[in-house]
Parts: structure tokens; sequence; C-alpha cells
């Protein structure tokens, strides 16, 4: 049965709203996924239907108070395309978010072609967007956008051609090396944030936990044990994810002149966040927490972590 996608081309208002958000229906009208809290039904579901049989945009605009009902901030506005998605793309992607792991959905603005990516490193490609070089650079700068480790939805130029991204990165998951409040207090924290998170005192443990991460993931090391050096070597090396590493300025120099000693290059250790978190002036272990995972968050989206009255680009990403 042909399948008709909703994405979100283009918005204003509403608040702060998660990126990946997907809608798909079939010319039956059953549908399955959710755009904006449902704010946009009335417009989003016809056009699930009708994108099923062929692409076209619609703008949707929601006011206040049904907006708020729903869940949002604040009113807003969305021009939203819809396109068909073929069987076999289709197939790819819904298996790919059912298990978790990485997945990308990329279109011309007119949703004429689709190109599906999936896997650990989005290697598994599906579907053209018509044009050789075009999918290469579009599969590279939906890479380059995994790095970053967030799900996003956004415009890109790709190969000269103007693309929608939308991309699903698995929610981080949090690994405390070491025992502690402040271990408890940013497991509380990853918690309230929808993160996974577990801890480890045993270095075998964390080394075979490192040994399987992915961009998403983020290990934070509490224990100062010289011992956990080859932890922190094997995640530099494996290349993937958030490390960081609590320990005052003595402590942080002790542990560069190891990793030093053990063969790591200066920029190879610079890759490690240490003294792990932003400088917010934090005191106790719950604010030490909110420094780290502020920390982890701004790495993530490829933000300086300054402060919002004087950034320039879009609030809220």
């Amino acid at each position: 049965m042909p399948i008709g996608v909703v994405r979100v081309l283009d918005r204003h208002g509403f608040g702060t709203v998660e990126s990946g958000q997907l809608l798909a229906g079939t010319a039956a009208g059953s549908t399955a996924g959710l755009l904006y809290l449902g704010a946009l039904d009335a417009t989003a579901v016809p056009l699930a239907a009708a994108a099923s049989t062929g692409p076209q945009t619609r703008n949707a605009h929601v006011t206040e108070a049904p907006a708020i009902a729903a869940g949002l901030a604040c009113s807003g506005g969305a021009t939203l395309l819809g396109h068909p998605l073929p069987a076999a793309e289709a197939a790819a992607l819904g298996e790919a978010l059912e298990r978790g792991v990485p997945a990308a959905l990329l279109s011309p603005v007119d949703g004429a072609a689709v190109l599906v990516l999936a896997g650990l490193e989005l290697e598994r490609v599906h579907g053209s967007l018509g044009d050789p070089g075009v999918d290469a650079a579009a599969a590279d700068a939906a890479r380059q956008s995994l790095r970053r480790g967030a799900t996003v939805t956004e415009r890109i130029t790709a190969a000269g051609a103007d693309l929608l991204l939308d991309l699903w990165v698995p929610v981080p998951s949090v690994l405390v090396v070491g025992s502690g409040a402040i271990g408890d207090a940013l497991l509380a924290q990853a918690a309230l944030l929808g993160w996974g998170g577990r801890r480890v005192t045993d270095l075998d443990e964390a080394r075979a936990a490192v040994a399987d991460f992915s961009d998403a993931d983020v290990v934070v090391l509490l224990d100062h044990a010289p011992s956990f050096d080859a932890m922190l070597i094997d995640g530099v090396r494996r290349g993937r994810g958030f490390i960081g590493a609590l320990g005052s300025r003595r402590t942080q120099a002790a542990r560069r002149e190891r990793l030093l000693g053990a063969g790591l290059t200066p920029d190879e250790i610079g890759s490690i966040h240490g003294p792990v978190g932003l400088d917010l002036g934090a005191r106790t272990p719950a604010e030490t927490a909110v420094s780290i995972v502020a920390q982890i968050i701004a790495a993530r989206s490829g933000r300086s972590a300054s402060a919002l009255a004087e950034a320039e680009g879009r609030i809220g990403g």
C-alpha cells in the first residue's frame, strides 16, 4: 500500500520543539507518528493521505489557545512537505527506527525523490535523489550531522541541491565511571532529560562499554586512579561519543602527562573534556551535574555554550 509522509519544511513559533518529527499515512487514512503533539493534525493528516500519490506542500497555522492546549509553548506556523515514501525505503527507515539505530531521510524540498540512510555510520543506502553526485554529497552531509550526535530537521545544500534532512539519532546514554554524589546527581540529571544512564566502578566493565560506543554515547570518568587511563585511551582511539573526566587542574595535568607517555598526541588528549563541565560556578553535586550535561548538550549540538542573548542563530536548535 502506498505510503505518504509529512515533514516540517519550515516553521516559526511554537517555542522549543523536537526535531525529527514525522507523520506517515495511507490513502485510506491510516496514520502513524505525530507532528507537534497533534496541533497540526487538521492539515497534516489529510496531507499524509494525499502525499501517498504525489508530493505537495501545505501551510499550517495554529493560534495560541489550541497550541497551548496541545502542549506547545505558543502559537506558530509551518510549511509542511508531504511526499510518497516507496516501500523499500519505508521498510528500511522503519526497521532502523524500530531498532534504535541512526537513520536519515533526505529529499529535495519539492519531495520529488527520497534517499534513506541507516546504520551506525549511515552506511546502508536506499533510494536516490536522482543524481549520483547529489546522493554522495547528501550522504556525506548527513554523516557529518551524525557526528554531532543529535536528531535534527534542517534544510541543507548538497552539490547545489536544496534538500530537507531529517536525521534520527538514538537517545544518549551516560556511563558514569566511579562512585560518589556527583555520579548520583549526574545519573539523576540524565534521567530527567530522558537519557539512559548507568554506573560502573570496574575498569574491565568500563572498557567493554566504551568499546561499543556510538556517537550518541557519553562517558564521564569520576575515578582518579591512573588505571582508568586505559579506558580514556580506548575512548579516544574509538573516536566516538563524548568523553569527560572530572578532576582538579592538578589531576588533569598529571593525567595528561601519563596519556602523553602512553602515546596519545596532544590533539587526541584535547578531545577529552577535562575538567568536564561548563564554568557555571557550580558548588553542589547537583549543580556540577547540570554543568556537565550542559556541556554535553552544547558539544552534541556544535554550539559554543554562550548566553542566548549573545547568540545570532536560531534559538532552540
